[in-house]
């Protein structure tokens, strides 16, 4: 059986406040989709932030519900930040079935559906299956997969353009103890995934077109970011977002203009986790 996994379709952080959060993300100068309500028994709400090929959400809690406990816990054990990955698949039911062949366990097959608002006051309907990777075969975070059935009402052409010229996910970051055997254990969760170490540095390669992850000690990350508070980012979770752009000039004129403070790294421009929802973000040249 094929393996089912094509890369990385989207990430998402977990916030405290979720209003607030959007705040912070729009003085970074990306655009942000209308909010996203979600069903009453759910009692959360997102925002994305779209790119040509994938996203980046941000996810808050509304009401406190039976089904957002889990979502709470996290909040309150591991603070908000960068906490799942969403893999690209083109069915959730099929993926589960390759998968379980190829000896990867699966867990909370399901389909949903949310009121979508658009940027022109309408309101769209965006549809998804979805199918996660078990606890066990998870190194850290959460990854899940997930199937759009509505690629109109997520990819809206409005939302594409950024101020700070974002125009796609170029890396997700994360601390880890034992990088190169979290690696392999995370390369085999996407179809093209391999692993290959470098200056401290083990990148798990997710396939054609797709953001890479990064893994690194916790001396190796605080080494690349110096003067940036890794430990103000998702425990457990992932670490650092890298976003490229087609001008680093504007990007530093949106910091600049919000009055967000930045390094420079090796690469790009990284802003402290404070200023965007526990998420160590950084903007690298696309």
């Amino acid at each position: 059986m094929t393996h089912p996994v094509k890369g990385i379709d989207h990430c998402f952080a977990l916030v405290d406040d979720l209003d607030a959060a959007a705040a912070q993300y729009a003085a970074l100068g990306f655009t942000l989709s209308p909010r996203g309500t979600h069903s009453a028994a759910k009692g959360t709400a997102n925002y994305t932030i779209m790119f040509p090929e994938d996203y980046f959400e941000l996810l808050g809690v509304l009401e406190p519900t039976e089904l957002n406990a889990a979502r709470r816990a996290m909040l309150a054990t591991k603070g908000q930040g960068l906490h799942a990955i969403a893999c690209r698949i083109d069915s959730a039911e099929q993926a589960a079935e390759a998968l379980s062949e190829l000896g990867i366990a699966t867990q909370g097959l399901g389909s949903f559906s949310r009121p979508v608002p658009l940027p022109d006051g309408s309101e769209g309907i965006a549809a998804f299956s979805t199918v996660s990777f078990t606890p066990d075969d998870l190194p850290l975070g959460m990854v899940f997969m997930c199937q759009h059935k509505t690629r109109d009402t997520v990819w809206v052409p409005e939302l594409l353009t950024h101020a700070n010229t974002a125009c796609g996910l170029d890396a997700i970051l994360a601390i880890s103890e034992t990088p190169e055997s979290d690696a392999a254990r995370f390369a085999r969760l996407w179809a093209k995934g391999s692993v290959s170490p470098e200056d401290g540095l083990t990148t798990v390669t997710t396939g054609p077109n797709s953001a890479p992850l990064i893994l690194a000690t916790a001396d190796r990350m605080a080494a690349r970011y110096p003067d940036l508070d890794l430990s103000a980012t998702a425990k457990g979770g992932f670490t650092v977002l890298r976003v490229k752009v087609q001008s680093l000039d504007s990007a530093k004129d949106c910091l600049l203009a919000s009055q967000v403070t930045f390094r420079e790294t090796a690469t790009g421009l990284a802003v402290a986790p404070e200023f965007s929802a526990g998420v160590l973000l950084e903007f690298v040249p696309a």
